[in-house]
């Protein structure tokens, strides 16, 4: 899927990158580790390249 010219991932999509669950990945949504764009269906999408920064170490996670 993609919003303009960026592509959105499932949460399916991002778990495999990380090797997690993707409940996980819905649980990073949800204390804000990652953004994410909710469709008219009510179902998350992450952008791509937020997802490859944090994947890469180029995002720091919030402090709590």
């Amino acid at each position: 899927m993609e919003r303009g010219s960026e592509r959105l991932l499932t949460p399916g999509e991002v778990a495999s990158l990380f090797r997690v669950d993707p409940k996980t990945v819905t649980r990073w949504a949800a204390s804000g580790r990652i953004s994410s764009i909710r469709t008219p269906g009510g179902h998350r999408r992450f952008r791509e390249s937020e997802v490859r920064a944090l994947l890469h170490g180029e995002v720091t996670e919030p402090s709590h």
